[in-house]
């Protein structure tokens, strides 16, 4: 009878640690999601500053510049259910402004022009990169939440179902090109 309760203890002892191990991962999971989305904000809101300066700089045509500034000032202003479509739309925007070569070459003979177009091509390339970073965290949240395990336990607690941020993140290829 006292054999039968210690193995029971036991049992219950290592169930209750396997559950305290697997929600202290999700926690883990939900702060590396936290951190990747603040990441992320950070890299498109230099994406959208760089784009700013560079739209009322001068060195674009009037149109290209209206086109930009318009975008990027959309991107900036953006509540949180749109800001995915304001931030694919600033990509569009980028790649219909610095769509040529030729544009690119005016745009880095212009005075202050190289280091613009440097820092632009250094902030269209981080954004593809803090995104997935992002999704991959919330990718692997996902599918720790999707065990029987954590529903049946409640181990998520109250946090909220992570979603992945979806986006046209595609660079300007005659800027991306130059920059490499």
């Amino acid at each position: 009878m006292t054999a039968t309760l210690i193995w029971i203890l036991v049992v219950l002892v290592a169930v209750g640690l396997y559950l305290s191990w697997t929600a202290g991962r999700l926690d883990r999971l939900h702060a590396r999601i936290d951190a990747a989305r603040a990441a992320l904000d950070a890299q498109l809101l230099r994406r959208a500053s760089v784009a700013q300066e560079l739209a009322t700089s001068g060195v674009l045509d009037p149109a290209a510049s209206m086109v930009l500034y318009e975008a990027t000032h959309a991107a900036r202003q953006a509540e949180e259910e749109l800001r995915e479509v304001a931030e694919s739309e600033l990509s569009q925007a980028l790649r219909a402004v610095l769509a040529d070569p030729p544009q690119v070459d005016a745009l880095r003979e212009a005075p202050g022009g190289e280091e613009a177009a440097h820092e632009l091509a250094e902030a269209v390339r981080r954004v593809p990169m803090a995104r997935r970073f992002h999704n991959d965290a919330v990718g692997a949240a996902r599918r720790l939440r999707e065990h029987r395990k954590v529903r049946w336990f409640r181990l998520a607690g109250h946090a909220p179902f992570p979603l992945a941020f979806e986006m046209d993140d595609e660079p300007p290829a005659a800027l991306v090109d130059r920059a490499a």
